[in-house]
């Protein structure tokens, strides 16, 4: 580990970047030989040979030294037999010598490659999460001082009424002139510093929130890392793996921009690379059995990353010639009952070969095995999709902690949702008459096309009673289906670093994540999908116009469980106001009257039960009904909340909205 004094401080940053170009340009060498790439291969290698002298690493000096005696000849023509091989053996042996230096003095030495732990994507998670810890805490502070603003305005305003009773005709009057003119001087100067003291704070406050914003957009981006730096090692994959077995191959990359946890991207490289084998090993034929097939000689292998809400899929295809279904019901001795499909989900489960021999590329069963592990470590899952003479498709999806998304704001009430850019097809300002109400539902028609339609207040749950005409978003899913959701207005397109939904949070299925808006507060991330799914064909059909209902105080202590119950409730047309502790629940519930109150079992302090139970015992509170809302579910718990008075036990992991919703409804009446 590298320390203040450590003298290798910054070689080891300048080192691991040069290997890693050498190592890429080695290949491209192998494609094409271009006076231009050899004469930036050997800037890097004589930059590499002299940082490397400079700190006394004698070892890779010598043998950058001897990369550049390997470059030379092919400046002034074409390379002789073996010299690209000898080029990336020196390049691979420079990676090793680089890699050594992180490891500790008494490890051996590692040969590079593409199996390394990914070191080079490591990040100080834990330095991160604490600078992102405190820009949020002095997020929350630079709020809480907002409110001072209030105070100076109300101290404006004071100054302007002392001014307007001692002014000439005021409605008191003042006998004495002088008093009253020195009066209305000193109430002048309070009005004018109190107008500069309440400009001054707004002015403050709001550039604070800017560059606190700004800081923790740049923080989290810092936590994320381009898919691309993962594509580093892949080429060289099917590269040795195409040699190792006689074929030709190459490798297309796609979503190399998509950004990710560099932990969860570590682990997928390692199953990416097992992907790759395979499809070389079992799914690329030989030159000429692509020749006798009508293919070219050079088989096609390509990874494809696509983003999905919280979900990332990596896709893994080639042209090769589709999983040999008969082989692996021989391999596993599967009946001749069993569809193509049950055998493809036998090869997923891992410990099948195809292959009749042993090779470093295939041969022992344990590939998929790998890729298996890895999902299940990730909580994430693999499909495969297979066609005879025309190739396998393996698809790794797996959750992401934080990710990156290009995504268009919406803006419903006081809620800004996020959907993902590449799932918006169409926008449009909605004019009157446009929404067509039939039996199955709202609809608008789109290209010649009727699609189903729902305001997105609706959509998340709520009554959807529209505030205008509005916006219409026209989106798409997965396949071809189409659907539109109506929103007030449109605030533009931006980048968020999507947060999951927390495990225990009150959210619906159409919200894939979470982002943090200008203010630090959680907004949802939506999921067009699950959007399309739930309006494609039949929308849900408007309600009628409900009687005002008694707001709701939902009391928990969690600030992302807070806002998104807001969001779900306000979508629905209640009014909502927020706790954050049982205690303060009480002294709200004592000023305002309620209509429910939604609260949370563990909070520090008073829990929920007994919230519930002192509730219950006040004449005027105990008309409010109450609804536990809890990630316990043992069956005494459940006990404890219906003998403490509560009128709802809302487990969060069975959670569902409109079943939520409806409980509400039947409590309170409107919305």
């Amino acid at each position: 580990m590298s320390g203040p004094k450590d003298p290798l401080r910054y070689f080891r940053v300048e080192a691991r970047e040069i290997s890693e170009e050498l190592g890429r340009g080695a290949l491209q060498l192998e494609k094409e030989v271009s006076p231009e790439l050899v004469q930036r291969l050997m800037r890097l290698a004589h930059t590499l040979k002299g940082a490397a002298s400079v700190v006394k690493q004698r070892g890779i000096a010598e043998r950058t030294h001897a990369l550049e005696d390997a470059l030379a000849p092919l400046r002034d023509g074409a390379p002789a037999a073996g010299a690209i091989e000898t080029i990336i053996a020196h390049s691979d042996a420079i990676a090793a010598q680089v890699a050594a230096l992180d490891a500790p003095a008494d490890a051996a030495p590692r040969a590079a490659g593409i199996d390394e732990p990914f070191s080079m994507l490591r990040a100080d998670i834990a330095e991160m999460d604490g600078l992102l810890d405190g820009i949020s805490e002095a997020s929350v502070q630079v709020r809480s001082v907002r409110r001072t603003i209030g105070m100076a305005e109300q101290a404006r305003q004071l100054a302007e009424l002392i001014a307007d009773r001692v002014a000439p005709g005021g409605r008191q009057g003042v006998a004495d002139v002088a008093a009253a003119e020195k009066t209305r001087a000193f109430a002048e100067d309070l009005r004018g510093i109190a107008a500069r003291l309440e400009q001054e704070l707004k002015s403050g406050i709001d550039q604070s929130e800017r560059e606190l914003e700004a800081a923790r957009t740049a923080a989290e981006r810092l936590r994320l890392l381009p898919c691309s730096a993962a594509f580093a090692g892949l080429e060289r994959a099917v590269r040795d793996a195409a040699q190792a077995l006689g074929k030709q191959a190459v490798l297309d990359l796609a979503g190399g921009e998509v950004r990710l946890d560099a932990q969860v991207l570590g682990l997928v490289q390692r199953a990416l690379v097992q992907l790759l084998r395979n499809a070389v090993a079992h799914g690329i034929e030989t030159p000429a059995q692509r020749r006798a097939a009508g293919k070219p000689e050079t088989g096609q292998v390509a990874i494809e990353v696509v983003q999905r809400g919280n979900r990332v899929a990596f896709i893994c295809a080639d042209d090769g010639a589709g999983v040999d279904l008969g082989a692996v019901r021989r391999a596993s001795g599967a009946s001749a009952a069993a569809s193509d499909t049950d055998i493809v989900d036998l090869l997923l489960k891992g410990g099948l070969s195809t292959s009749g021999t042993v090779t470093e590329a295939a041969g022992r069963g344990v590939g998929l095995d790998v890729v298996r592990e890895i999902a299940a470590r990730l909580d994430g899952e693999v499909t495969a999709r297979t066609e005879k003479d025309r190739g396998t498709r393996i698809e790794l999806t797996v959750p992401v902690s934080l990710a990156s998304l290009d995504a268009l704001l919406v803006e419903t009430g006081d809620t800004v949702s996020a959907i993902p850019l590449a799932a918006v097809r169409h926008t449009a300002r909605l004019v009157a008459g446009e929404v067509t109400r039939g039996p199955e539902g709202e609809s608008i028609v789109h290209d010649g096309k009727v699609i189903g339609f729902a305001p997105l207040a609706r959509a998340m749950g709520g009554s959807g009673r529209a505030a205008g005409p509005g916006s219409a978003v026209v989106i798409g899913g997965g396949g071809s289906a189409l659907a539109a959701i109506g929103v007030e207005r449109l605030q533009g397109v931006a980048n968020v670093i999507v947060r999951p939904v927390p495990a225990l949070a009150f959210a619906g299925p159409v919200i894939a994540g979470l982002y943090l808006d200008a203010r630090g507060m959680p907004q949802p991330v939506l999921d067009a999908e699950a959007l399309v799914r739930m309006l494609d064909g039949a929308a849900p059909a408007p309600e009628a116009e409900p009687e005002a209902a008694l707001p709701i105080l939902v009391i928990d202590d969690s600030l992302t469980t807070r806002v998104l119950e807001q969001s779900i409730l306000e979508s629905a047309g209640y009014d909502v106001d927020l706790a954050i502790h049982a205690e303060e629940g009480i002294e709200k519930a004592r000023q305002r009257r309620y209509g429910l109150f939604l609260v949370d079992v563990e909070m520090p302090g008073m829990d929920g039960f007994t919230f519930v139970e002192r509730t219950r015992a006040d004449p005027e509170l105990s008309k409010t009904p109450a609804i536990l809302v809890t990630s316990r579910n043992a069956p005494e718990d459940r006990q404890r909340g219906i003998d403490a008075g509560a009128r709802g036990y809302i487990v969060k992991s069975e959670f569902d909205q409109r079943e939520v919703l409806d409980l509400i409804r039947g409590l309170v009446g409107g919305a």
